[in-house]
């Protein structure tokens, strides 16, 4: 259950071809969509496994429950429907940093949109509606990471303006 009472409150929407795509705060019933999108390339595929829900539930309970972090989803709305089908997500993050003069950044993680509707806009739309959340709740910057080997996903934020600035690393634990 979302803690979260907008949660169903459309945060963006846009006429795509064939109906709407709408921006919402995701809510419990959309993980196994979420689950199912995160999984749904070859790096995902390893790591998601959602056969046991309980992880992805206790975590969705601490992000729908820390005004610091955002759990979204995007519909597509057919035409003429009243409901649609969950497909994309991403999570952003807001973290406060003594750096940069103490200031706010966002992080931009996960990002994903159903691979039969990629090429159509709809990454463009959330990422761009995140940067301006970012910006009206006054982050200085927007960070992600992206795996190495996804070289599309490179050109698409550098499309949108980001800068391979620093070298991430990560250590699994």
């Amino acid at each position: 259950m979302t803690t979260n009472p907008g949660a169903l409150t459309a945060l963006l929407t846009a006429d795509v071809d064939g109906g709407t795509f709408r921006l919402r705060h995701a809510v419990s019933a959309d993980l196994p969509a979420i689950v199912a999108l995160l999984a749904d390339d070859s790096l995902g595929a390893t790591r998601e496994l959602g056969h046991d829900m309980a992880p992805y539930e206790q975590a969705f309970e601490a992000i729908d429950a820390d005004p610091c972090h955002l759990l979204v989803v995007g519909e597509h709305v057919p035409a003429g429907a009243a409901d649609g089908r969950v497909v994309s997500t991403f999570q952003l993050s807001f973290l406060p940093g003594i750096s940069r003069q103490g200031s706010w950044r966002s992080q931009l993680e996960a990002v994903r949109v159903a691979g039969s509707l990629r090429g159509q806009g709809l990454g463009n739309l959330m990422v761009g509606w995140a940067i301006d959340e970012a910006r009206r709740r006054g982050c200085s910057l927007m960070q992600l990471t992206t795996h190495k080997s996804r070289t599309a996903a490179h050109r698409f934020y550098e499309r949108l303006g980001f800068d391979a600035s620093h070298e991430g690393m990560k250590l699994t634990l």
